[in-house]
């Protein structure tokens, strides 16, 4: 399924929710996220089964950390099927680098999955 496609399947699902108002899905180029109108305002980031496909994964924990308030949360989750314990286990250290610390450890079925929360500024920054 294409990124756009991914995206218009997300926001008809958000809106029979009644949730489109408190979400903001864009697709990001490699390059550039281009969000720099979030700087420091974001209060809840999803990465579901994407991180192990970003080419640079502690400039993506940066770039989030970035777009983030203080004490906002990232709920990280990865497939078992494509990600190994040890994977998983470097996405959660690059996510701790940028500033985020491990608050929970939800069950997502057949998911890796990490809820973290920023501790302050990004000290990768």
């Amino acid at each position: 399924m294409s990124s756009l496609k991914m995206i218009q399947s997300l926001t008809r699902r958000a809106a029979k929710a009644g949730l489109l108002d408190r979400i903001d899905a864009r697709i990001a180029s490699a390059g550039s996220a281009n969000y720099s109108d979030l700087l420091g305002r974001v209060d809840f980031t999803l990465a579901y089964a994407m991180v192990h496909e970003v080419p640079d994964v502690p400039q993506f924990f940066s770039a989030v950390a970035a777009l983030s308030k203080p004490g906002a949360s990232l709920l990280l989750a990865e497939p078992r099927g494509h990600v190994k314990d040890a994977a998983f286990d470097a996405e959660v250290q690059a996510a701790a680098a940028a500033g985020f610390t491990v608050a929970d450890t939800p069950a997502i079925s057949r998911s890796y999955a990490a809820l973290l929360r920023k501790t302050g500024d990004n000290p990768a920054t």
